[in-house]
Formats: structure tokens, sequence, C-alpha cells
């Protein structure tokens, strides 16, 4: 009796040993244009043993194509592309990726879906001229994604924020890997987007989003835009962003005055058109 419970007690600690293997296997490959496209956006490719996630799918066919270069030279069986946020510069790609990767799901939650579908017109109409050759040939809407949570070999990729106040700017936590692939809610090395979130409400609720990232105590995030080599700085950045564009925006008499403001706080920031835009919106001396 007693060497049957040890050899189960020792099966059960090998099990345990094994699923630690495995979650331990999951690697995250992340795309980043930079500077050389319209928008330096984040397309994470998330890998385990034999299959593999993406997580966005780029603005321009350009990006996309060298996107799917990258999927194709993991030597991974593409699975899924989940789209985290419903503005054109994660999912224009899509037309490219689908017809890379024909048998790979593409998800999003019904609120991105939502988002995509009542913009998506819009959207290709003001971008579309500006894109040139990378404008998307037809745009893709994803499936909606059921449940909170997508899964790569066994392995969670919980998606945060869907049960809160802005169920359409999430975030993708890893736990098995204590990594955030941030999407729209983080930002690091460039003027953060304000334009989308032009109420007091919509600060606070993003500030405890950020908040809920730090809690989990993540040892790599991802920021959905950034410049330079991305690292667990950008939730702190991100919140000093968005409390200093509160402050700013109370006192300046205009988009000129606050542009001002915020270039003197952060002299060093890159993408100075997303400031130029969201000050405008901020200041009610542009519509968006």
């Amino acid at each position: 009796m007693l060497s049957t419970l040890k050899r189960l007690t020792l099966a059960t600690a090998a099990l345990a040993f094994a699923a630690q293997a495995s979650a331990a296997a999951l690697k995250l490959d992340v795309y980043n244009p930079g500077e050389a496209a319209i928008f330096p956006v984040s397309s994470v490719l998330v890998s385990g043993e034999k299959d593999a996630i993406l997580v966005d799918a780029q603005f321009g066919k350009g990006q996309a194509e060298q996107l799917v270069q990258k999927i194709r030279a993991s030597g991974k069986h593409l699975t899924t592309i989940y789209i985290s946020h419903g503005d054109p510069d994660y999912y224009f790609g899509l037309d490219t990726l689908t017809a890379a990767f024909p048998d790979a799901k593409v998800l999003a939650p019904q609120p991105v879906v939502d988002h995509i579908k009542a913009t998506v017109a819009g959207k290709l109409e003001f971008w579309g001229p500006k894109m040139g050759a990378d404008k998307p040939a037809k745009t893709i809407v994803p499936h909606v994604l059921e449940g909170h949570s997508l899964t790569l070999e066994g392995q969670p990729l919980e998606i945060i924020g869907l049960d809160g106040p802005q169920p359409d700017r999430s975030f993708v936590w890893i736990p098995s890997i204590k990594a955030v692939v941030g999407g729209v809610v983080v930002a690091e090395n460039i003027h953060v987007w304000m334009a989308d979130t032009q109420s007091a409400q919509s600060h606070k609720d993003w500030l405890a989003t950020l908040q809920r990232i730090q809690q989990l105590k993540p040892t790599t995030v991802i920021p959905g835009h950034f410049l330079g080599s991305p690292s667990l700085k950008s939730v702190a950045f991100t919140a000093d962003y968005i409390k200093a564009f509160d402050v700013e925006t109370a006192k300046a008499k205009d988009s000129a005055a606050l542009i001002a403001a915020m270039k003197k706080r952060y002299p060093n920031l890159a993408d100075e058109s997303s400031l130029d835009l969201s000050a405008k919106v901020a200041k009610g001396e542009m519509k968006w």
C-alpha cells in the first residue's frame, strides 16, 4: 500500500513538473516596424512547441508581409490570429495574413468586432488615400471570441478587461510566463494616442486598467505602440502621460498651448502627429 502511494505521489509530481515545463515553453516574438511605418504598432507571436497564436495584424500591407515572413520562419503552425482592438492599425493587415494562413482562426472580443463594424468604412476612407499601395485589398472582420481566453498547447492567454468599463480596451495576460501583451492600453517612447478617450471618466478607467497590469506583477510587458525596446517602465510611463495630459489640458487655452506644454514635459518623444491630433480633439478644435 505504501509503495502504491509513493508511486502515485511520484507520478503526480512528474505530471506537475511536466505542466510547468510546458508553461515555460511559451515564447514571445515581437514584430514592430518602428519609424519605417505610419504606426509603430506591435504584433506578437506567442509560440509553443508546435503551434502559435498571433496577437494583432499590423496596418499596412508591407508590414503585414514582413510579419508573414517572420511567422513562416518560426516554423510554427499558426492556429489563431487574435485582434485586440478595433482601430485599423490592429487589423488592416488581416487581408495579407489570412491569404498566407487561410486555416488560422481570426478572433476578437464582441466589443472589438462591434467597433470594427461601426468604423471600418470611415477608417478606410480616411486612411486609404494616405496608405497608397499599403491599403488592404479588402477588410476582414474577425469572428467573435467565445469566453475570455485563448488556449495555446494547454496554456491560457487571458483577455483581461472584457468585464470592465472599457471592454474594447483590454489586454492579454499570459500567466504561465507572467507576460502582458498590452495592446492599445500601453505605449512607450512615443506620444500616447489620447483622441479616442475624450472624457475624464475614460481616463480614470484607463488608469485603473494600468493599475491592474501592475498588480499582476508581470516580468514582460509588450506595449501596443512603442519605439526602441519595450520595457516594464511602459506601464508607469503611460499612466504618467495620461495624468500629465489631463493637467495640461485643463490649463491650456488652445491646442497649440497644450502641444507646447506636453513637448516641454516630454521633449524626446516621437510621433508628434498623435499629440497634435489628440490636442485638437481635447480642446474641441476637431471632432474625432
